[in-house]
């Protein structure tokens, strides 16, 4: 690319990671963004913005994820949809995400390869179908999703004794906590934030998975390096996804993603800035052995192996970037 070129597409990245906060932000808690149009309207905005710089860029994939998002939201805006339920919200993250991976591949080394595009596009294409189908469902007034719903607060009772209504009681905490994410950031604020941990932690009764989470995030937002911009979307993104894994009883899939281990990678800073009292319990420390068939054993106790599959991710990555 020319350098204009390369500062046209430089400018759209960044226009468009900007609209993906507000997607995600409205997504959230998206029962408490219907109530408010203008914000409906701003995600429907988001999602049209994206797919006209796209459109513009000749980046096919980006701007077809981006104009199923915006007739997806179009239905919010302008059909008779009154409430939605964490079907739709998910199945709507599930497309932003979709969008947040075109977008990040887009701004990698190596771009945005056509195949790639096309594959993900494909791969999302039945989410869209689905969330369309589920909101002519709301809007018609039925609710397909309740008995599961049921089903799932019964597994989740079984899983390790947490509430019936443990994704409700999950989102409670987690607005209170997106409304410290939006304080200025200090200590304060962070023992805040951590302290809301901590009430999540304890709302995970013995579930190892969903405590684990609880704390890696704790770890991250009490270290003074991560801003609340970067740390507010990631931690309650997961937090909702892994509630919801809680309710449906999938309590071994839930595990923190690369980019938040990343964000707690620094446990020294979070031990120095980690309140006194009420917290979860901190992770020991452990001493590698000098033998590596000894450190593999100590890992595959140590770890899940979704965990251990991002730490194989992060020692590959982090040995090439060695050489």
């Amino acid at each position: 690319m020319s350098d204009q070129q390369e500062r046209i597409m430089r400018l759209f990245i960044e226009e468009a990671k900007e609209h993906l906060d507000t997607l995600e932000n409205g997504l959230v808690d998206l029962k408490s963004t219907m109530k408010d149009p203008e914000s409906v309207q701003e995600m429907f905005r988001a999602a049209h913005s994206v797919k006209g710089g796209a459109a513009m860029l000749g980046l096919d994939s980006i701007k077809t994820t981006s104009h199923r998002l915006e007739d997806c939201f179009k239905v919010l805006k302008d059909g008779p949809v009154k409430q939605v339920d964490q079907t739709a919200e998910s199945l709507f993250l599930k497309g932003v995400d979709t969008l947040k991976d075109l977008l990040a591949r887009l701004e990698g080394p190596f771009g945005l390869r056509n195949e790639e595009g096309e594959k993900l596009v494909q791969e999302v294409m039945p989410v869209f179908a689905q969330l369309e189908t589920h909101l002519k469902n709301l809007a018609a007034g039925k609710v397909p999703a309740a008995a599961a719903v049921a089903r799932g607060a019964g597994a989740a009772q079984t899983a390790g004794g947490v509430p019936a209504n443990f994704a409700a009681e999950v989102m409670v905490l987690l607005k209170e906590m997106l409304q410290g994410f939006k304080q200025k950031e200090s200590a304060a604020s962070r023992e805040q934030l951590a302290a809301v941990c901590v009430r999540l932690y304890k709302l995970g009764g013995k579930i190892e998975t969903w405590q684990n989470l609880v704390k890696i995030a704790r770890g991250a937002i009490v270290n003074p390096k991560n801003s609340y911009k970067v740390l507010a979307p990631l931690i309650i993104k997961e937090l909702k996804e892994a509630g919801d894994l809680v309710q449906g009883g999938k309590v071994k899939t839930i595990a923190p993603s690369k980019n938040l281990l990343l964000l707690a990678a620094s446990p020294k800073t979070v031990e120095a800035s980690a309140p006194a009292t009420a917290a979860p319990p901190a992770s020991k420390e452990v001493a590698l052995p000098a033998d590596p068939k000894a450190v593999v054993k100590l890992l595959l106790k140590t770890f899940n192996k979704k965990q251990l599959s991002e730490i194989a991710k992060l020692l590959v990555h982090a040995i090439k970037s060695s050489k």
